[in-house]
């Protein structure tokens, strides 16, 4: 089973590499998933590129960091824990006091036993993160006098780059189904390496047939690397993309939840909660208000792709988010293969998916076409009905309709909806 053989993966290859939006770390995780598909594509976009309001920042590398205290004993050590070090910390080398060190030092004293997870991407800043326990013992030990000496290792590139993977799947349409996870935290099980884990399974499975629409996965860094993707590919993405699933937070064994897309009736929600449903799983539907992951960029006005964020237990919503706790303790193969289930059977609800568009502007001359006389069908529409069908059928051909969606607004059977449908389509008035 490709769950088991990439869960292994993840907890024995890629939990340890230290990624941030940017850097080696992000590339060796891609090398490696192209070790398992060849056809997997690693992009790079250059330092400084303006993309929409935003600029790829530069690129953030780190050798190493730690604190010494007074007595030479390393104290803090990120090679022993890269969540030790606030990612994007600047390049630092000097002895501070001890209040000057605790200023910089980060812990969650509601959570004693964590190490939590920081970042300083857009604002020049450095800093250390430890458990509140180990946090309060330096208060208790050290001296005011004592002092402390700090290293950090990093360097910036302003002629690096952004990172991103990019795999497609040719279905028997052009039509699109994106499927996103990203690769931009460090050692975090559920809320970063769950829906790579996810996402390469899915890849296995998918690879194996001849899908009816074309699948397309990317591996971004969140946010700024869904809006460089989206910056660098919005024409194609708005023009073949049907729908799709952000993949977030998916590995655990507790809940099952989603943050559907904005207005929560696009074909991904529906074919997401036909899964659901068919699975016979209990699901937390969460608003599009309470978003946070890259549901928030796909869906943004001018943007407007439908996509949903499929999770087990939500971002923000479990105690171990953004902490060292998110292991592989709280990730469990079994909790994996639940996501990937869901994943799977919200992905085939919508391949099935008969999505008809209108070729035309305004309502085409159906005389031109041979419909608008001598015509009858077998469901006993009269000459009149059956034109006003036609036209009925091409105003709610937009693209965002499904056939089923298409019986219910005409008040007619789906075998006659299929009927109009393929009438349509030989005189291609739809594709």
């Amino acid at each position: 089973m490709s769950v088991k053989k990439f869960y292994k993966l993840g907890k024995t290859e890629l939990f340890k590499i230290c990624r941030s939006i940017t850097g080696d770390g992000v590339r060796k995780t891609l090398k490696i998933y192209r070790r398992h598909f060849t056809n997997l594509k690693i992009r790079e976009v250059i330092s400084g590129t303006k993309v929409f309001d935003w600029k790829v920042p530069p690129e953030w590398n780190v050798r190493d960091a730690y604190v010494i205290d007074n007595s030479n004993k390393k104290i803090i050590d990120f090679k022993k824990n890269n969540l030790h070090l606030v990612s994007y910390s600047i390049p630092v080398k000097k002895v501070l006091k001890k209040v000057d060190f605790l200023k910089h030092l980060h812990s969650l004293p509601k959570q004693p036993k964590a190490i939590p997870y920081v970042t300083s991407y857009y604002k020049k800043y450095w800093g250390f993160c430890v458990t509140d326990k180990k946090k309060k013992l330096f208060e208790k030990k050290y001296k005011k006098s004592d002092k402390f000496r700090i290293v950090i290792n990093s360097s910036f590139k302003k002629k690096g780059h952004l990172t991103y993977g990019e795999l497609i799947i040719p279905g028997k349409s052009k039509k699109e189904i994106l499927i996103s996870t990203y690769i931009c935290h460090p050692s975090m099980a559920n809320n970063e390496l769950s829906g790579s884990i996810v996402s390469l399974s899915l890849i296995n499975f998918f690879r194996r047939k001849k899908p009816d629409k074309t699948l397309r996965f990317i591996f971004i860094p969140e946010t700024i690397g869904s809006i460089t993707y989206i910056y660098k590919n919005l024409d194609c993405l708005k023009n073949n993309i049907i729908g799709g699933y952000n993949l977030s937070c998916i590995g655990d064994d507790r809940n099952h939840s989603c943050v559907l897309s904005k207005y929560g009736d696009s074909l991904s929600d529906k074919s997401l909660i036909k899964a659901y449903k068919k699975l016979k799983i209990k699901f937390t539907r969460y608003s599009y208000l309470q978003r946070g992951s890259d549901e928030r960029q796909f869906n943004y006005p001018g943007v407007d792709l439908p996509i949903a964020t499929i999770c087990r237990s939500k971002f923000g919503e479990y105690p171990e988010y953004h902490t060292s706790l998110d292991d592989f303790d709280l990730v469990t193969e079994k909790g994996v293969y639940g996501g990937f289930k869901v994943a799977k059977e919200a992905i085939n609800n919508l391949q099935k998916k008969i999505i008809p568009r209108s070729l035309t502007i305004c309502e085409p001359k159906l005389s031109n076409k041979g419909l608008h006389k001598d015509i009858s069908i077998k469901s006993g529409y009269n000459y009149r009905g059956f034109t006003k069908s036609l036209l009925s059928f091409l105003q709610y051909s937009d693209g965002t309709n499904d056939i089923d969606e298409i019986s219910k607004f005409l008040r007619i059977k789906k075998k006659q909806t299929k009927k109009l449908y393929q009438i349509l389509k030989s005189k291609k008035l739809v594709e």
